[in-house]
């Protein structure tokens, strides 16, 4: 995996870059990460992407903004609104991988979770994208948010009674919109069912109303959706 530093609109970000050891040029991914920022979890995932035949980045969206509190919101302010500096960097990120070489540019996505997976969601409505994975993120009240959104793939936990219910908007937005979609709500998952987060946050938020907590069925589950949908709508991960 290699270390990155991605000129954007807020400076020079840094980021994590996992390709696949066969030569391109291959369909990428943009991997946002939770409110945590690009930890070994997140790189984990861009290296399981790599693994898939694809090309990944994971951008560390707090590091261009100044002290992380402070980023933290501001990044925050863009999901609520669906506009700003975030959305630009972005898509700054979106062309960095296009113009490389080992990247076919026709067949770039993004996944996200937690906040990333909202963002992805929103991102995915104004780039250039091919396929978008929002997996327990915030969802728009309103389609029309969300109108020219790419091909979706979503996942939800249950027992999250803060974002399991987005769901359930999702697939009402996406089908009345006609979009490609497969949104799965997992019934005994929480928040966060993806991540094996460690230490105590882990142990406290799992008491929370999000119910945060690994559960290795529906994230396997989840991963061989994001596989076979990602196929279909990116292409294989293969030259």
């Amino acid at each position: 995996m290699e270390r990155a530093r991605i000129p954007v609109t807020t400076g020079q970000m840094r980021a994590a870059l996992a390709s696949p050891r066969e030569p391109g040029p291959r369909p990428a991914v943009i991997v946002i990460h939770e409110v945590f920022g690009l930890n070994a979890d997140m790189r984990e995932k861009a290296h399981r992407l790599a693994g898939m035949g694809y090309v990944a980045l994971a951008p560390d969206l707090f590091s261009t903004r100044g002290p992380m509190p402070l980023c933290i919101v501001r990044t925050m302010q863009g999901l609520r609104s669906g506009k700003g500096p975030v959305f630009d960097d972005l898509e700054a990120l979106r062309a960095w991988l296009a113009a490389r070489p080992e990247v076919d540019a026709s067949r770039i996505g993004v996944l996200g979770f937690c906040l990333g997976g909202g963002l992805a969601l929103l991102f995915a409505a104004r780039g250039e994208l091919g396929a978008a994975a929002a997996f327990y993120g915030a969802v728009p009240k309103s389609a029309e948010e969300i109108e020219a959104v790419c091909p979706v793939i979503a996942g939800f936990g249950g027992r999250d009674r803060v974002f399991g219910k987005g769901g359930e908007t999702l697939e009402r937005h996406l089908t009345a919109l006609g979009v490609p979609h497969d949104v799965q709500t997992y019934p005994d998952a929480g928040h966060s069912y993806m991540s094996d987060h460690k230490g105590a946050l882990a142990k406290v938020s799992s008491w929370g109303p999000m119910k945060v907590g690994y559960n290795a069925e529906a994230a396997e589950d989840s991963w061989r959706r994001i596989e076979t949908f990602f196929a279909e709508h990116l292409g294989s991960g293969s030259a």
